[in-house]
């Protein structure tokens, strides 16, 4: 059955415009602001249900539960790491105080033993010199 090009080009048309009312009927039908606007109730009905649903399940509290766990372990492990960190600041801040007080005790053993060895070698020359003791502050 020979059509002509009018025929094909009607149909074709046709077509098209099938396929376009076809989309947009399936939009409108997955369109949930639509839906809803439609049927108010059964979109409260099923959000009820499915809150009730949710709500047996308990998966807010082992959720809860989850979190509060993963947090106590994050907690623990931090405090550790930063109690480590806080001994290491203190231990190298005391290290440094020992060592600037003996270097100061130090120093001025040194100078009161120069000012002493100085007024007793001015008369008399000695024959035995007292060693020198290491004296610390702590």
């Amino acid at each position: 059955m020979p059509e002509t090009t009018t025929e094909v080009r009607a149909d074709i048309e046709q077509t098209r415009e099938r396929m376009s009312t076809a989309i947009t009927e399936l939009e409108r039908k997955v369109d949930l602001t639509h839906q809803i606007g439609e049927h108010p109730w059964t979109a409260i009905g099923i959000a009820l249900g499915a809150g009730l649903a949710l709500s047996a399940s308990r998966a807010d509290v082992k959720a809860a539960r989850v979190t509060s766990d993963a947090t106590r372990q994050t907690g623990s492990k931090l405090g550790i790491a930063l109690d480590g960190i806080v001994a290491s600041l203190v231990t190298a801040v005391t290290a440094a105080i020992h060592q600037r007080i003996d270097g100061a005790v130090n120093e001025v053993a040194t100078s009161i033993r120069g000012k002493a060895s100085s007024r007793s070698n001015l008369g008399t020359v000695s024959t035995t010199e007292s060693p020198d003791l290491a004296i610390r502050a702590d």
